[in-house]
């Protein structure tokens, strides 16, 4: 983790505490009571007193309830991938459904349950961590919008404005991924189908924003958040469960937001309205006007920063449940729009639980190698995941920002050699592997589907997609 200055909690008294949070300090778990007759007949006259007395109390022990009390640590941090639990597993998937079956996944441990649905390939992903290995292509993305912002979006004392968290673990809770981010309880979204599920309280984080929650209650007001997640999919050259994520947040105060505007004291934050297509009930026109500008402009800049200057770009209007309004910024490359981040006014419900309620909002998310696949003509997601030295070297650059296109060879192609078909390691549950373009595939390819800032058209009618490949 890189953090430019100690964040100060937000006071949150009002706020009741979120269910399942990691903030929690214990679970317990209950095993079913045993009720076991013990009965002892036909002694014999001349038992000894003393055996008459463990017979007792063996008949009190059986009919004890059990009540297993057990500490709830905080989200766990770092990269290590610890292999499965004590209790090995033969099948390719972790879930069991046995009582008291643990699995082991960074350093903690997790009880299993009828939700458990993750495979050992998945599991196999878990701590790579492509996005911090020097000089792979991932890395050179994520350094060089690190860099953007560092030098761009500096404070009073020339320090940079925004905190660069890269090493947040990607287990994290339901509560985390969806309830913090207003996604309703019976969405789609929450399918066991769509996600990796620990058990019925913890998964790997579908998006990047299942930590936006914790960072502005911890009284972070900008920062970005960089990490693997985790969607079931089938796989080719465009999808793969396993992808990364770049996200960032900014919070503005009063005083911030109308520093040199005219009569900008009299001008306020928030109202009383209605909600319509443009705005939310609670900020004024003044603001959002402002913060809209602010983010469209930061995000123009980053573009620009990544692409060159002169590129031509468009912003449409688009939805997802944790801001509004909401945008997706397509790029012009090379006579082709490509939809390449997704953003949005944060919603005030969620800044308000998290203790920010002086505070109005914006926040993007990108798929690290959507980006990569464009800037270095990588024709294929499953490339990033490669350890032959033949991809690899051709990414050590001695300046990231120097231009690379990535060259397959001829006489041994990487291409044909180490990539299965398409779909031929991605059978959904119970069928054939769904073609590209088939209704049940995600919408978004190279890392952007699904419930987050880099979804196109974020509806519950596209969630449903096809199943998992790993």
């Amino acid at each position: 983790m890189i953090s430019t200055r100690e964040p100060t909690p937000r006071n949150c008294e009002s706020r009741r505490e979120p269910p399942h949070c990691f903030h929690s300090s214990c679970i317990i778990f209950h095993s079913h009571q045993q009720c076991f007759g013990f009965q002892f007949h036909h002694l014999r006259a001349s038992a000894s007193r003393s055996f008459a007395m463990v017979c007792s109390a063996l008949s009190r022990v059986a009919h004890a309830h059990i009540c297993l009390v057990r500490r709830a640590s905080h989200v766990c941090r770092g990269h290590q991938h610890r292999a499965w639990g004590s209790r090995p597993i033969t099948s390719d998937f972790a879930a069991s459904g046995a009582p008291g079956s643990v699995l082991e996944l960074l350093g903690k441990s997790y009880p299993q349950d009828d939700h458990t649905n993750l495979t050992r390939k998945v599991l196999s992903k878990v701590g790579r961590n492509l996005y911090n290995q020097h000089h792979h292509p991932l890395w050179l993305i994520k350094e060089r919008v690190k860099e953007h912002f560092y030098k761009q979006y500096v404070g009073r004392f020339g320090t940079p404005l925004f905190s660069v968290y890269d090493d947040l673990s990607p287990v994290v809770t339901t509560w985390q991924n969806f309830d913090s981010l207003l996604i309703p309880a019976d969405h789609p979204s929450r399918k066991k189908g769509d996600n990796y599920y620990l058990n019925r309280t913890h998964m790997l984080r579908a998006h990047t924003s299942a930590h936006q929650w914790d960072l502005l209650h911890a009284g972070l007001d900008a920062f970005l958040v960089v990490g693997d997640v985790y969607r079931r999919d089938q796989i080719d050259t465009q999808h793969y469960p396993v992808f990364h994520q770049l996200e960032g947040v900014r919070l503005f105060s009063k005083h911030e937001l109308f520093a040199g505007i005219k009569d900008g004291e009299s001008l306020r934050l928030f109202e009383h309205g209605s909600r319509s297509a443009h705005k939310q009930e609670t900020h004024s026109m003044e603001a959002l006007k402002l913060i809209e500008f602010d983010l469209k402009q930061t995000l123009s800049r980053l573009v620009a920063h990544l692409f060159g200057d002169g590129l031509e770009t468009r912003w449409v209007d688009c939805y997802f449940p944790f801001t509004h309004p909401s945008f997706e910024m397509e790029i012009n490359f090379r006579g082709e729009w490509l939809e390449v981040l997704g953003c949005g006014v944060m919603e005030q419900q969620l800044v308000n639980s998290a203790g920010a309620q002086d505070r109005i909002g914006w926040a993007f998310g990108l798929g690290l190698e959507r980006l990569a696949m464009i800037l270095y003509d990588i024709p294929d997601i499953r490339l990033f995941w490669s350890e032959d030295e033949r991809f690899l070297k051709q990414f050590r650059l001695s300046d990231i920002n120097q231009k690379v296109s990535f060259q397959d060879t001829q006489d041994q192609p990487l291409l044909s050699h180490h990539l299965p078909p398409h779909g031929a390691d991605a059978v959904p549950e119970g069928g054939q592997p769904r073609p590209p373009g088939h209704p049940g595939r995600r919408g978004a390819a190279a890392g952007g589907g699904g419930p987050l800032l880099t979804s196109p058209r974020w509806t519950p009618g596209s969630l449903e997609r096809g199943k998992d490949a790993l």
